[in-house]
């Protein structure tokens, strides 16, 4: 991956391409051309044939001395606002279109904030687990500590950056109150004691666990104090 970097800066420092640019702090514009993490890469491109050629010997230089192969066949040329050149691009990449909103290292990119279905795999996960731990015997302290350490764990990496919807937040409140009451498929259970007075702290009488509204709101805030 330093290597593609390496052959990215350099077509970039020579003109041949541009990325897009960003207003960073203090107002400083960066621009950025790619986009790399583990096996995922994001390549930004303008709507511009010689730059899609540049991009092309990029790729082929990147093959040749890296000896991997990049899998075309599961990449997406994703167009952005106005663009002309989508079908040349597909052509000349041999990959297939998408379309936003996409997923890019799970989350959502490109999906308005307030979209329900931002939250939809992670209802799935939830579901998941549960499915799994829903075919063993757990006594109540054990679900307690399932939901504290792994059901509400699956949020954190959502919440900084999405408000959840009230919708969306009172179905993962329903599924995390039926794990902890023991409520399986058809079969409901008495649930003892308000959801509001479980997730009040140990010293005031709950059970501590997680209100999702107010640790989202906390993140939320964490996160722009550590961009502004």
């Amino acid at each position: 991956m330093e290597a593609l970097s390496s052959l990215i800066a350099k077509a970039e420092q020579g003109g041949f391409i541009r990325g897009f640019k960003i207003e960073g702090r203090g107002e400083i514009e960066n621009q950025v051309s790619h986009l790399l993490f583990a096996d995922d890469t994001f390549l930004l491109c303008e709507d511009d044939v010689e730059q899609l050629n540049i991009w092309k010997w990029i790729i082929m230089c990147f093959e040749l001395v890296s000896g991997l192969k990049i899998n075309l066949q599961k990449s997406e040329v994703i167009p952005m606002g106005e663009t002309m050149g989508v079908n040349r691009a597909t052509s000349l990449f041999g990959c297939k279109v998408g379309k936003l909103p996409t997923s890019y290292l799970v989350l959502p990119l490109g999906a308005p904030n307030k979209y329900c279905g931002v939250w939809d795999s992670i209802e799935e996960r939830f579901k998941k687990k549960l499915a799994v731990w829903k075919k063993h015997y757990l006594s109540k302290g054990g679900r307690l500590v399932f939901l504290k350490r792994t059901l509400s764990n699956l949020l954190i990496y959502f919440m900084p950056l999405f408000d959840i919807p009230r919708k969306v937040r009172i179905r993962l409140q329903r599924i995390q109150r039926d794990f902890l009451w023991g409520d399986l498929g058809d079969r409901s259970k008495i649930h003892l004691v308000k959801w509001s007075d479980v997730c009040k702290a140990k010293n005031f009488g709950g059970l501590g666990i997680r209100r999702l509204h107010s640790l989202n709101q906390a993140l939320l805030g964490l996160a722009m104090e550590i961009l502004c």
